[in-house]
């Protein structure tokens, strides 16, 4: 290679780097217009890669992990200790329902098998959280019981009452959780092995959670081909009880008149796009002002309404954040079972998600007290 061809790539080399301090080197607010110039006219219908970064608080991290199981065992048998224990009228003298909860959930959050979780029920019985240690069939077996599934939804909710001075806008969305190891819940939704669509089955979870701290504030569970809109109701009303809502995101699943003034209703603003066929006076919609309005606010407003639609994201993230550390398979075979196993991965993932902001945040947890 000729000297001359070296230099001159050299050359360029060195202009492309000057090219790119230029563009990249100067404020903010020029990086964003820069940026935004480049993806509209290279590649107008992708979207642009820029995407805003948060600085890590690694030293109250590090605390709420290392941290993290003690504290877990404090809050879960706080939580437990607020039951209802309704009174036994029959049969053989049974533990009391806050400890079958604290074995359950303690057992999910250990992601082990019943024999070999025996060892930290042992522990836990000698630190006091529970009466006694039982069988580890028994574990099992208190999955089976549908009188917990009313207490496990309750425990959600109180467990994320603490977090109502921080949280203010929300997010809705559904996922599955598969039952089986032959297929993925994925693999459905998206055909890319449609000979074992007829043959799957998954628990379809619908939640709603707060976009800061990801911490669940209602759910709803439900079979493989139920709708996400009709649960949206339940989601805002569970969630209205403890909580000040100021946004409420969602996907375009959930477009309707009547969800958007269920939200409006609660003194929030929701952000749910409208879909590429809808106009401002369809057949079911034109005898309504509500949904003229946000039709037209939307179209109008694009840029902003989708700057706040797109803290939907976060609810994807707590969905991701339940399936990597409490695993996105139900080991259950059931459907009680599953439904009560789905409850106490989410139950366990809020006060993960509260132990967190007790180090982050500064918030102190105070469960089963009078509602301000």
């Amino acid at each position: 290679m000729r000297a001359s061809s070296f230099h001159s790539k050299k050359d360029g080399l060195a202009k492309c780097s000057s090219t790119q301090l230029d563009l990249f080197d100067h404020s903010v607010f020029e990086h964003i217009v820069v940026a935004r110039l480049l993806c509209t006219s290279h590649a107008p219908k992708t979207r642009c890669m820029m995407r805003q970064t948060y600085r890590q608080e690694w030293h109250e991290y590090n605390l709420a992990q290392t941290n993290e199981k003690s504290r877990f065992l404090e809050l879960l048998f706080e939580l437990c200790a607020g039951i209802d224990e309704p009174i036994q009228t029959f049969g053989r003298p049974r533990l009391s329902f806050s400890d079958m909860i604290f074995c359950t959930a303690f057992k999910i959050y250990s992601t082990v098998s019943s024999r070999r979780f025996i060892s930290d029920l042992r522990d836990a019985t000698e630190k006091g959280y529970i009466s006694k240690t039982p069988h580890f069939n028994s574990i099992s077996n208190y999955l089976e019981m549908e009188t917990l599934t009313p207490y496990l939804k309750q425990l959600i909710a109180e467990s994320s009452r603490p977090l109502s001075v921080v949280e203010r806008d929300f997010a809705v969305d559904s996922s599955g959780f598969s039952t089986g190891q032959f297929t993925r819940w994925i693999w459905s939704k998206y055909g890319v092995n449609p000979h074992l669509r007829d043959r799957e089955e998954w628990v379809k979870v619908h939640l709603m959670c707060g976009v800061k701290t990801n911490v669940v504030t209602s759910i709803e569970i439900t079979d493989r081909k139920a709708a996400d809109s009709p649960q949206f109701k339940p989601l805002i009303e569970a969630t209205a009880r403890n909580f000040r809502m100021d946004e409420v995101s969602a996907d375009k699943a959930y477009l309707s008149t009547a969800n958007l003034r269920l939200v409006t209703d609660k003194r929030a603003m929701p952000y749910i796009p409208f879909k590429a066929n809808s106009t401002a006076s369809s057949r079911s919609t034109k005898q309504d002002p509500m949904w003229k309005w946000f039709f037209h606010y939307y179209m109008a407003n694009q840029e902003r309404y989708m700057q706040h639609y797109h803290k939907r994201s976060n609810v994807e993230t707590t969905f991701s954040m339940i399936k990597g550390k409490f695993g996105e398979r139900l080991r259950s075979k059931t459907k009680t079972a599953q439904i009560n196993e789905v409850l106490c991965k989410v139950l366990c993932h809020n006060i993960c998600c509260l132990i967190h902001s007790i180090y982050e945040l500064g918030v102190e947890p105070s469960f089963w007290t009078e509602q301000i």
